[in-house]
């Protein structure tokens, strides 16, 4: 029986960002579903050590390009090597190999539509400084400065400082200085989601209210990232598996060239987003009433809690029959109706989008029992939780 020839891989990421963590993923899943028979290394911590590349007995890399250092130690390696990085406008920008590129002209305009559809006719970009290693940021900025100018939308650009310990106060400071003078309501797009992050926090010191008054999108949809604000984070869920799978498909067409024959051309393939993952950050209706924006920030908040309409009262502040009033003539239906709808909404969400018991889900959802909560969704969905799960795994 043919046995394919064994081949020595050699993975440069470093994977304590969500990005490479995914591409790695990607790049096993090729191993998995073909016949290629490699011996990958990665470092144990799965960060990239480049001192001592010349030392490398590989037969090909598989490296992130969006660090400078990376691209500067493989110059002279020549060995197979195969990119994955930042797209560019300019061509020129690309390196003479083989290259996989998340395409981030599709990343922010799946961001900037994602916004546009709900009515939003302010726009913002928080993004990097200039650096060699964020090439892609100032790509992503360059794109969402295109797309507000095509479509005829008022945006601003705020670059900031990069954070650490030292410079953290003051980095926000400024940030929230530059929120202040946004004309409200406003959709903000964040090079990352840690930047998004920065603006949820801001915000939240501000007393600025997400996303009724401030619409905020990321870019990785990063299951760490997002859990560290009270704020659920919607963000863009980049092909970055993807990216994984066609660097390693390519580094195999590579490897298996025979040596006569000369690579003329390099590969180029841009891989497009899987779209807007939505969540609390831009579950925006155009509210026009400040009494209604505060009530709906405070039900979002809380729903979960057991709240009643009259603590919705006390911390808006005004009667009973006047906020109802308002609240009708904005929403269209009962301030009561929303606290229900908001924990409706969160039992579905985790339904289909966790594993959790029943319990625990009718107890995170705010509701007394898991009979109760079971009442409900047959009452709303004429469905119980566990035929609601499965139709929404079978979608």
């Amino acid at each position: 029986m043919f046995k394919q020839q064994q081949f020595r891989v050699g993975l440069l990421f470093n994977a304590n960002k969500v990005y490479d963590r995914q591409v790695i993923e990607g790049i096993g899943h090729f191993l998995q579903s073909s016949k290629v028979s490699w011996d990958i290394f990665l470092e144990e911590d799965c960060l990239t050590r480049i001192t001592d590349l010349a030392s490398w007995e590989v037969d090909g890399v598989i490296a992130d390009y969006d660090d400078p250092k990376i691209v500067a130690a493989l110059e002279d390696f020549d060995k197979c090597k195969v990119a994955v990085g930042s797209s560019y406008q300019n061509s020129s920008h690309y390196p003479a190999v083989d290259y996989i590129a998340t395409d981030n002209t599709a990343v922010i305009t799946a961001a900037f539509e994602h916004l546009k559809s709900k009515g939003i006719a302010n726009f913002g970009f928080y993004g990097l400084p200039k650096s060699a290693q964020w090439k892609w940021a100032t790509e992503r900025q360059s794109a969402f400065e295109k797309l507000c100018a095509q479509n005829g939308f008022k945006h601003q650009c705020y670059i900031g400082q990069q954070t650490k310990a030292s410079t953290w106060a003051d980095a926000m400071q400024k940030l929230a200085a530059w929120i202040e003078e946004l004309a409200l309501p406003v959709g903000i797009i964040a090079a990352t989601d840690a930047r998004a992050r920065h603006l949820l926090q801001v915000c939240d010191s501000l007393n600025l209210v997400v996303p009724d008054q401030v619409c905020i999108v990321g870019v990785d949809d990063d299951d760490i990232a997002r859990n560290l604000s009270r704020v659920s984070l919607s963000s863009v869920s980049q092909g970055c598996f993807e990216m994984g799978f066609q660097a390693a498909k390519a580094l195999d067409k590579a490897l298996n060239r025979p040596p006569s024959q000369i690579q003329k051309q390099f590969q180029r393939k841009l891989i497009p987003p899987l779209g807007v993952v939505q969540r609390q950050s831009t579950d925006f209706k155009a509210l026009q009433d400040p009494y209604v924006i505060q009530a709906m920030h405070f039900i979002r908040q809380n729903a979960t809690k057991r709240i009643k309409t009259d603590q919705v009262l006390d911390f808006v502040g005004i009667s009973r029959s006047n906020l109802e009033a308002r609240f009708s003539a904005e929403i269209g239906h009962s301030i009561h109706q929303q606290i229900h709808q908001e924990k409706v909404d969160i039992a579905c969400k985790l339904l289909h989008e966790t594993q959790k018991s029943l319990s625990q889900i009718a107890e995170e959802s705010g509701y007394p029992s898991t009979q109760y909560f079971y009442s409900v969704m047959k009452k709303h969905f004429n469905l119980t939780p566990n035929q609601y799960r499965h139709q929404q795994n079978q979608s």
